[in-house]
């Protein structure tokens, strides 16, 4: 009854998988199926099933073949998926004795296979698998090395007390630890503006800084003479062209708003420093926050970083970041050449 429950989680989660397929290689004593259950909801007395994979062991070869994997769709994005498979590979290699796993992922899949380290190439010798695993048109063959020592049950521990441990070392040689209030940028008081000092700000000199640092930029600007203010202008003026011409890129959709938690429940679990093109829009409207380029270029730089972090590298998403991205420094290139004038 429990195998049914995973048969029908595949047959909606898989739909291009033809159901009497499903079930006879569920079915068959040569595969083998791991499953999240969750023993607290039953249905006719039997564990609700939340999703599973189902693989067939080759032990003379000592490599396993997955052939589906799929979690309930309204429990997707909970880890369950990385939970389930970290209990496969230590089963398969505790018990089967196995040492790789291949599957055949298609385009949806491939992005959490190589979560799940799983990779594109193939090193196991083809003499070892050819002829054994079934094989699938339009989709990619992917291969995963099992370690022989990592306990894969203890990974979330054992990454716990790395941090622990690294940050334990971090504050040995720093004071990176202290955290200071630090007053808004601006504030509004009486409909006039209130700007800070940088040399106000708490915790910069403790950290390293001088009063020398200010304004220190590797780019170099508007040569000539010229007061603070003007270059200020003149500065003010260029990001705000770098910024319209990533605005106006066909690639700049996934970048325009801040990410929706609502829509991506684990995007700021992830990424814990966020930023967009309407957040850094503000900062150029201030017309005070971006002091140097390299400021401006930073921000840029960790927002296309944060989407490649957080996005595989098929999505549509990490492709938009790596095209936005050349896009963006041919133009900060070419602004320089041209005299810091951007075209």
């Amino acid at each position: 009854m429990i195998l049914i429950g995973l048969k029908n989680i595949f047959a909606r989660q898989l739909p291009n998988m033809p159901k009497e397929y499903i079930v006879r290689l569920l079915m068959d004593r040569k595969h083998k199926s791991v499953m999240v259950l969750r023993n607290n909801e039953v249905e006719g007395g039997i564990p609700l099933v939340v999703g599973g994979i189902t693989y067939r062991p080759y032990h003379r070869q000592r490599f396993g073949e997955i052939a589906f994997c799929a979690i309930s769709a309204d429990e997707q994005v909970k880890g369950y998926g990385t939970r389930l498979m970290n209990h496969l590979k230590e089963h398969a290699r505790d018990v089967d004795g196995l040492t790789h796993f291949l599957t055949y992922a298609d385009n949806n899949a491939v992005g959490y296979f190589v979560k799940q380290s799983f990779t594109k190439e193939i090193y196991l010798e083809k003499d070892v698998w050819h002829g054994y695993i079934k094989d699938y048109d339009g989709v990619l063959l992917m291969e995963c090395r099992i370690d022989p020592k990592l306990k894969y049950t203890n990974l979330a521990s054992m990454i716990s007390q790395q941090r622990q441990a690294i940050d334990e070392m971090i504050r040995e040689l720093s004071n990176c630890q202290n955290v200071y209030q630090v007053a808004e940028f601006q504030k509004k008081e009486g409909g006039s503006s209130k700007n800070i000092r940088v040399e106000d700000i708490p915790g910069l000199r403790d950290a390293g800084w001088t009063s020398d640092q200010w304004g220190h930029t590797r780019y170099k600007l508007f040569s000539g003479s010229g007061d603070s203010v003007t270059k200020q202008k003149q500065l003010n003026a260029l990001i705000r062209g770098l910024l319209k011409t990533m605005q106006d890129h066909t690639d700049a959709w996934p970048f325009i708003e801040p990410v929706d938690s609502v829509d991506v429940p684990d995007y700021y679990k992830i990424i814990k420093d966020p930023i967009d093109l309407k957040t850094i829009g503000k900062s150029v409207e201030s017309e005070q926050y971006y002091v140097t380029l390299d400021m401006f270029v930073a921000d840029a730089r960790r927002m296309f970083n944060n989407c490649r972090t957080y996005n595989s590298p098929d999505t549509v998403y990490y492709r938009c970041a790596t095209k936005l991205q050349a896009h963006f420094f041919s133009k900060v290139q070419a602004a320089l050449q041209s005299g810091a004038k951007p075209q």
